[in-house]
């Protein structure tokens, strides 16, 4: 097994590799928008997992993920011309969930603001139901001390 720094590093060295065979070695029209986002090669070297983007609807993504797999040889092929390892990792390609995932933050962090905004209106001319500090005060409360035990001796 490699360490885990050796498999960090070709990872960001498949990552370019691939993404070059990308836009220079594939001819296909569908493949024109990926944008290679991230790589994880496991510890021994063997698998290759790309993360990638792309920009349009779900019939765009669905034709991309074709192109990708059909396409998988042809970078294989490549990551294994330009790598040193002994054994050519095999390729899998995961959509990445990222963009999504953060638009839906987005919209959960502006709604928490709004919600933030409503609650200091409403706070703005909110009155105490009590006192404004209903704390005992030790100078306030002389009946306290005279009949508490400790002040007795």
């Amino acid at each position: 097994m490699a360490d885990p720094a050796r498999a960090s590093r070709l990872a960001q060295r498949i990552k370019v590799i691939v993404a070059e065979a990308l836009r220079r070695r594939v001819k296909d029209p569908r493949l024109e928008a990926v944008t290679i986002t991230d790589a994880r090669v496991t510890n021994d070297l063997q698998h290759a997992t790309l993360y990638y983007t792309v920009f349009g609807d779900a019939e765009e993504q669905a034709a991309t993920r074709t192109a990708l797999e059909s396409a998988r040889g042809v970078l294989r092929s490549e990551v294994g011309k330009n790598i040193t390892a002994r054994l050519t990792p095999t390729l899998e390609f995961v959509p990445d969930e990222i963009p999504v995932n953060a638009s839906h933050l987005e919209e959960l962090l502006r709604t928490a603001r709004e919600r933030d905004a409503e609650v200091a209106a409403i706070a703005q001319g909110a009155k105490f139901a009590g006192d404004a500090d209903p704390y005992r005060k030790p100078d306030e409360d002389d009946d306290a001390e005279s009949g508490s035990p400790d002040t007795a001796k």
